[in-house]
């Protein structure tokens, strides 16, 4: 039986509605999957180090974001830490992300973003100065398959802070290539806040990966060749995946005040009242 799912897939515009008022309820709810606000779900060890960051969309509210121990010297030593207030965000609370990362355990419940359904994700992020690990790979998310050829989608900003996002299939390892674009934006400015998105179409065959900054125009688009049994794994916040081996290397330093991922695309004008809420509660700059 599955009438609790159901239920609560058939109630989620309403309890978001609760969760963040009518203003937030600007956000579309329908297929929304995760929401990880920095405001809430927040929970703290040993001062501000964060032990768990719990999804804030009801259609799965048990999902949870758990620091990972495995692959470091020391322990806790992965975990990010609670910025209560930075006045770039109206004193609005962020995660600050040091070569660190959260783990979602759910093995599976993130695989359908590039099978076809196509998906839809917001960040709100601040970068730092980048530590070079891996050349030109600083992720702020990723759900990439950890050995063989790493399918999945992650989101990164290169070493001097250029940012872009891709979808990798499976067929190849080559960092990046015809089944692994790269959709490369701006320099991104250090010491504030962007709205950065990522916008995967529908299809089984071949989908358009897209990039937004604070809008609902692209900045740059890459077709990608989309394979339907392709089987990524754990997604990870401030890492491309459960990257045990070296964990951090792969990692951004910078902050996070709101994680967003819808499994649809959204519509244009879905996207652009999602930029212009946002922009209004982080940037105080909505775009009427």
């Amino acid at each position: 039986m599955r009438f609790p799912t159901l239920i609560t897939a058939a109630l989620a515009p309403w309890l978001y509605t609760v969760t963040y008022g009518a203003e937030e309820m600007a956000l579309p709810a329908k297929n929304l999957i995760l929401d990880l606000d920095a405001a809430k779900g927040v929970e703290l060890a040993d001062g501000e180090h964060v032990v768990a960051w719990r999804s804030q969309a009801p259609i799965k509210p048990e999902l949870v974001f758990v620091p990972q121990d495995k692959g470091r010297k020391e322990a806790g030593s992965g975990r990010p830490t609670l910025r209560k207030s930075a006045t770039e965000i109206k004193e609005l609370p962020s995660l600050v992300f040091r070569q660190r990362e959260l783990v979602c355990k759910d093995e599976d419940f993130f695989d359908g973003l590039t099978k076809g359904k196509g998906h839809t994700w917001i960040a709100v992020i601040a970068v730092y100065p980048q530590r070079v690990g891996v050349k030109d790979v600083n992720s702020f998310f990723g759900n990439l398959r950890n050995g063989g050829k790493y399918e999945g989608v992650w989101g990164c900003v290169n070493d001097d802070n250029t940012v872009w996002w891709g979808a990798r299939n499976g067929k190849t390892f080559g960092r990046f290539d015809q089944n692994n674009p790269q959709v490369l934006g701006p320099l991104l400015e250090q010491g504030k806040f962007h709205i950065i998105a990522g916008r995967m179409t529908a299809g089984t065959e071949t989908a358009t990966l897209s990039l937004h900054i604070g809008s609902e125009k692209a900045v740059a688009s890459k077709e990608f060749p989309v394979d339907p049994t392709a089987n990524p794994s754990l997604m990870a916040i401030g890492q491309e995946r459960d990257a045990i081996e070296h964990p951090g290397k792969e990692s951004f330093d910078g902050e996070i005040a709101r994680f967003l991922i819808w499994e649809r695309p959204l519509d244009d004008a879905e996207l652009a009242k999602a930029m212009q809420v946002l922009n209004k509660t982080y940037l105080n700059a909505a775009n009427d």
